[in-house]
């Protein structure tokens, strides 16, 4: 039995969490949770999965959930909420779903404690990559992939030496305006960015996909995942996200994971791995029905925020770290209606431009630059 502490039981990829728990009641067991503002979902999960531990972003929620339930069940909130259920003593596993820089201290809170990570918040390792997977060699601790692409890779590379790697290749859809051109993208708006082709996700990872700083952040999530430079990681639009990714070897052969699009796939074979249980709830893959799958070459100039990532990969430090605060708070103003959609990718380009990296960065300065980044976002939309 594999007990499981989930961050983010409320989102997107938490909900897909429960689905899979939910058919493996013999294997996997959830008994910590944290959620989100989405207290009415959040008390359905309490009642059919009866967790011992929940975190709630703030006081008031937790008082009125400690009259509501049982004692059995024990009521915490913010950040020390986080890290309570990231370390509780009876999981072996972390689910890290919440979406944002907030799942940096839990997570390395949970690596301290031994747990496994099953990891889905990217800013962890965009923001600290360096101090995470140095934690996780310390503590002999796995971080297991739960984004599709990564699982698709780690997935690949099994049975196979990391030496004999050429590159590895992340699959992107494009997201929601990949059949538009960019003077088309100056007045869309954000119900369209919403309306992702292929996958279910939070509001948040959408409008990523839709500028391909999704992407962005998984090729430095890459970096640190498979410990490879940024020279051997490419990016290909796949429209039908059926190659998930893919690894070219030395000798020029191409191992591929192929599969529907359901994003529980990849978080059922890192709370199953090494093993394999069956998930007869998605759809299998037959070929003859897709037809044809297409392919073609990354767009640098049309998926600028892409190209930033690369960036800020490349120099290191605490760029990347700017480079995600920045996405996050312009995203926020975007799906507020703040901003036009091509702003997004302004604000973040100023941001970086601006800031002088530093390098191999303390916990303490990342979250000093963190904040530097949003308060400078905030003053240019202040402005406008």
């Amino acid at each position: 039995m594999k007990k499981i502490s989930l961050l983010g039981a409320t989102g997107s990829i938490g909900q897909q969490t429960l689905d899979v728990i939910k058919l493996h009641p013999e294997q996997l067991e959830l008994v910590a949770i944290s959620i989100g503002d989405n207290l009415e979902l959040g008390r359905e999960i309490i009642n059919t999965f009866k967790p011992k531990l929940v975190a709630v972003k703030n006081k008031d929620a937790c008082d009125k959930f400690r009259i509501e339930f049982s004692s059995d069940i024990s009521f915490l909130f913010g950040e020390e909420g986080l890290i309570e259920v990231a370390t509780y003593n009876e999981a072996n596993i972390l689910v890290n779903a919440v979406v944002g820089s907030v799942g940096l201290i839990p997570t390395l809170k949970a690596i301290e404690a031994k747990k496994t990570i099953a990891l889905a918040n990217k800013e962890t390792l965009v923001t600290a990559g360096h101090i995470v997977m140095e934690a996780a060699k310390n503590n002999g601790v796995d971080v297991l992939p739960v984004d599709s692409e990564h699982s698709a890779i780690f997935q690949c590379l099994q049975g196979e030496n990391s030496k004999n790697i050429e590159k590895i290749i992340l699959t992107g859809s494009g997201g929601s305006f990949r059949d538009k051109a960019r003077h088309e993208l100056e007045k869309v708006t954000v119900e369209q960015a919403l309306n992702h082709p292929n996958w279910s996700m939070g509001a948040k990872i959408t409008i990523d996909s839709a500028t391909m700083m999704n992407k962005g952040l998984e090729v430095i999530e890459a970096h640190w995942l498979f410990n490879l430079p940024y020279d051997q990681i490419d990016v290909v639009l796949h429209k039908e996200s059926i190659i998930h990714s893919m690894v070219e070897f030395h000798d020029k052969s191409v191992i591929a994971q192929l599969g529907t699009p359901d994003m529980r796939v990849p978080i059922q074979y890192a709370l199953s791995y090494p093993d394999r249980l069956q998930l007869p709830s998605t759809k299998a893959l037959n070929l003859w029905e897709i037809g044809h799958l297409h392919f073609s070459k990354m767009d640098f100039e049309r998926y600028r925020c892409l190209g930033f990532a690369y960036h800020s990969g490349k120099i290191g430090g605490t760029m990347p770290t700017v480079l995600n605060a920045a996405n996050e708070e312009a995203v926020a103003a975007f799906l507020k209606g703040s901003i036009p959609f091509l702003t997004i990718e302004t604000l973040i380009e100023k941001t970086l431009a601006r800031h002088q990296s530093i390098s191999n960065p303390s916990l303490e300065t990342i979250k000093e630059v963190d904040l530097e980044a949003r308060l400078y976002i905030k003053e240019q939309l202040h402005l406008k």
